[in-house]
Parts: structure tokens; sequence; C-alpha cells
């Protein structure tokens, strides 16, 4: 028998369910994104779990966009957040809004009011805020906690006719101004916004809270288990109280339980603040390749597979905490090194010269496409007399360690010749503009020869420069300085904005990517993996780095 995997807490919960009696027909999940940003990474985590229990255990899965609040939610985050899940790899069963069920809502609440729970409040915000109390010291009612049912009732429907400014009336449940518990006192059910709803126009002037809509269209949607982050467990007992008013035994009472946040060293994963640094213009969009977001994830070169599996090697808790990004991105450098094709380019260029090699001469060298492949592909690449190659890779004097490029010594160029540093041209200030060197006719790669399989210490990449294409390429570093920006609440999490975070250099790059497609993935040969951005035209192609082939932000934070 093969061994079982041990569950994690939540698949516990479920199992205990199951074998408590609930049918397993009757299992449904949901992800359910209010609609008023675009997913990060938290949200790529919880979009894993949500739809990963629908797989394991062969479940529907509903998309529900909490869309309660038109002040702070557009169509263009409705898309976004459709996009995501379906780049993840997700498909779900029921795309739902809480929109879809305010008719259903509003019928509830009426008959709330009618069993005296629920009451019209007309104080301001600020005196509420002072009669709620403090945790060690209970609230006092509101005086108007009495209003009979029938006033209630008229006042409602006022405020759903849109007869009453915004603030000057609220709809609270009546449950306990004593509670222990902050949010089991009074909470308001329903406010007053004369504000245009993406998808159900003016036609309301009131709007249900989060905590009243969420778990009634849990309800609605027969959802068994309704699983959300830790600041989640405070409401709970509210999540349980609202459904007591409404439940009925012949249904599936929806479960909520909670896990928590896996925060992302270097970076943010709050909505709230990811949109100041959109809306401060800190990065160029939602989608910048800095960003926590799926799309800028995406935008970046990571792939989705990348992505879940990282989700799922963290796995869930029930303790926040932060994980590195650099696990993130060995999950990533994991998956392209399998995909990405291998190609060349030089982003720091210094002129190489092979002085003994055939003037006007061309030849096109085989070059394999990726080492991971399991049937080898190859392409062909174009080489010539004058070549660019890193400016890191010449020396003119080195130590005994570095085994590139130097005078007197051999290295070979890849997929190509073995060649010989003899001097080179510097201009007024001292800085080299070429490289001459010489090169071994018969130590071609793949030929055979004696000379092919001479040994050399070092193999460095290049480009032919009558053939090289021109690039713009996005070098990105972490967006924050301090691995937990977030971490310290007396310090502006803006102030540790790294300012080094993106540089933009021109590169040169074999012509084979000159019709590279955006988002396809490539392994800068010795340099790291790249990804053409949405921003690549066939005049000018764009490139981002996504990661380097190693982890080198360890090291330098360890220094």
């Amino acid at each position: 028998m093969s061994e079982q995997k041990s569950l994690n807490f939540i698949e516990q919960i479920i199992n205990e369910d199951l074998k408590n009696g609930l049918s397993n027909d009757k299992l449904r999940f949901r992800f359910p994104p209010e609609p008023n940003g675009y997913l990060h990474i938290g949200h790529a985590s919880s979009i894993c779990l949500n739809f990963g229990l629908g797989l394991d255990y062969n479940a529907p899965v509903n998309l529900r966009f909490d869309d309660t609040n038109p002040a702070k939610e557009e169509q263009e985050f409705v898309d976004a957040i459709k996009k995501d899940v379906e780049w993840l790899g997700f498909q779900w069963d029921k795309e739902c809004y809480a929109s879809d069920y305010f008719q259903q809502l509003y019928d509830w609440t009426i008959q709330i009011i009618k069993n005296g729970k629920a009451y019209v409040d007309s104080q301001s915000s600020e005196e509420m805020a002072i009669q709620k109390g403090t945790p060690t010291q209970f609230g006092t009612d509101s005086p108007f906690r009495n209003r009979s049912i029938e006033e209630n009732l008229d006042l409602f429907e006022r405020m759903k006719n849109g007869e009453f400014p915004e603030g000057t009336h609220v709809l609270r449940a009546k449950i306990s101004m004593n509670a222990t518990n902050m949010l089991m006192r009074d909470p308001i059910i329903y406010r007053i916004l004369h504000k245009e709803h993406h998808r159900t126009g003016s036609k309301w002037c009131i709007y249900p809270m989060y905590d009243w809509a969420h778990g009634e269209s849990d309800y609605i949607e027969q959802i068994s288990h309704s699983f959300c982050t830790l600041e989640f467990l405070p409401h709970r007992e509210l999540y349980d109280w609202f459904l007591n008013q409404i439940y009925d035994e012949s249904k599936v009472r929806p479960k909520q339980r909670e896990f928590a946040r896996r925060n992302l060293s270097h970076t943010v994963v709050s909505k709230r603040k990811l949109a100041q640094l959109v809306s401060e213009n800190h990065v160029t969009g939602w989608d910048d390749p800095r960003m926590s977001t799926i799309s800028g994830m995406r935008r970046r070169g990571y792939t989705p597979n990348a992505i879940v599996n990282f989700a799922n090697a963290i796995g869930i808790a029930k303790r926040d905490n932060l994980i590195d990004v650099s696990l993130l991105e060995f999950y990533v450098r994991e998956d392209l090194n399998k995909i990405a094709p291998r190609v060349m380019a030089v982003l720091n260029p210094v002129k190489l010269v092979i002085t003994n090699y055939p003037e006007g001469k061309e030849e096109l060298l085989e070059a394999e496409n990726n080492q991971e492949e399991d049937e080898m592909t190859y392409r062909e690449v174009p080489f010539s007399k004058e070549l660019y190659i890193e400016r890191e890779d010449f020396q003119e004097e080195a130590h005994k360690k570095f085994f590139r490029l130097t005078l007197g010594t051999e290295v070979r160029l890849k997929n190509a010749y073995i060649i010989k540093g003899e001097s080179v041209v510097k201009d007024a200030d001292g800085n080299i503009t070429e490289i001459h060197c010489t090169y071994d006719e018969d130590s071609k790669s793949g030929s055979g020869s004696e000379a092919s399989q001479r040994k050399v210490k070092g193999t460095i990449h290049w480009v032919s420069t009558k053939h090289a294409v021109e690039a713009e390429v996005r070098v990105y570093d972490r967006l924050f300085t301090d691995e937990n920006p977030d971490g310290n609440k007396e310090i502006d999490f803006k102030e540790f904005i790294n300012k080094n975070s993106l540089e933009i250099i021109t590169g040169y790059v074999e012509p084979s990517l000159v019709e590279a497609k955006e988002l396809e993935h490539y392994q800068f040969q010795r340099l790291g993996y790249f990804c053409v951005d949405r921003d690549s035209t066939a005049e000018k192609l764009v490139f981002n780095k996504t990661v380097g082939l190693r982890d080198t932000w360890a090291k330098i934070s360890n220094q």
C-alpha cells in the first residue's frame, strides 16, 4: 500500500464532517475575492487551497465576487481576477456575485426586523464608536435601539428608496452591547451608499456589509466549507449568528474555518498598500513586474506551475508567518529550467575581434535549445569575425581563479571555437573598447576533431555584432530593501522602497529572438531567465529579467 500523505488541518476538518454524516456530494467550496484590486500572491495560496480541495475531493468550486462596496469596485478588477484564476490552471463551477443576492438579502433582512432582531440607528459614526465601548468596557445601548418594528420597517424601506443622504441611518443587528466579542455589539448590516454599482447600476441605495452578505451568500450557494484567513476568526461568531436567523435544517449549513496568511518577504500583500504603490506611481501599474500581484508575476515571467508548486510547498498553517521570496524564486527557476530555450545574449557588451578569422566570412553554428528536453532540438546561430562578449568575461590581468578570457589564455566560445586573448584597444580614458584574439580553426564544437576535444577552463557566450539584435532589458531587484516592510507600524512601509529595484539597459540578443512573442520565456545563457514584455514590438524587443540562474540575494544580504 502506498504511503498516504499526512492531512493538513483543513482536510482533517472536511474528513471529520464526512465521517459524521455529511454526504460527499454536498461538498462545495468557493474562492470569494472582492473586486477592488488585483489578486496577489496571498490570494494565489487561497486559490490553490480552495480549488485544490475541489480537485482532491472531486467537489465543485465557485468563483464568487464579494461586490458589496460600489465605491471601490470595478469591472476591470473582475476581469483581471478571472484571468488570474484561469492562468493558474483552475476552472470554477459557477461564477457568482454577492450582488446577485441583493434582493434575497433584503427580503431576509425584512424578516429579521419583523423578528425584532434589527433596528435602524440614526447616530453619527462617531457617536456609535463611543457607544460601542472598548474590549475592557461594555457598550451602551443606542438611543434608537428600541424603535418599534413598524418604524424600523418604514425607515429601512425609505433608506432603500434613496430618501436619505449617506451617513444619516444604518441598519444594525440587535445582538448585545455587552458581548465580549466587539463584533457582536450590534454590528451594522446595511449602510446607505448613493453609488453606481458595476452590475446593478443605481437600483440600490443601500448595500449589505461584508459580514451579512458573506455567510448568507455561502448559504445561498450551499457552500459546505468557507475557508478564510485568520483575521476573520473573530467574525466566525457573527457568521454563525446571521446563519441562525435564516437557516433551514433541510439545507447544508456552511462552516467557516480559518487558516494563517502567508506573507512574502521584501514585498507587501495588502491590497490597500498595493493600490497606494500604483496611485502614487512608485510602480507602473498593478502588473508592474516588481509587484506581488499575480499579473505582475506573470508579466515578469513567473509560470503558473511555479506559483502553484510554491503554494503547495508552503501549505497552510494556523499561525501567520513570513516566507522568504527566494523560496518562490527557487520554484520559478526549477520550472523554467525545464521549459525555457537556451539562447545567447550580451547585456554589458565589449567588442571581440578574431584577428585570424577570414574577413567577410560568416558561418551558421549549431546550438542546442534546451539540454533538459527529452528529445534534443537545435537552432543555427550566425558567427563572424567580430562578436560582442560580456565585459565581465575579460580581464587584462586576472587572478588564478578567473577562468574566463585574459591575455595569453584560452577559453571556448559557446558552440563555436577555442580562442586566445592577444591584445586590447583602449580609448583616451583607458577603457577597453576592443579585445583582439586568435582562434583555433580546428577546435569547432561538435566537429569531433582532436582540437575540438581539448579541455579549456572556461566557456563564454557571445553574439555576432553584424547579426545582433538590440533589445531593451529590464533588470529587476526586490521592491523593498527590508524583508518585512510592513512589520514596523511606526515606519511607513514606503520608507523601505528600493530605489534601485529597476535598471533598464540595452543589450544584444541572437537573431533567433527577433520574432519572440509576449510572455515567451528564455534562458540567456550564464545570465538568468528572461521573458518578453508586453511593451515589446517588432521594432524594439523588450525583455524582463525573471530570475537569476542561482540565488545571489541570500549571499548579498548575509554579508
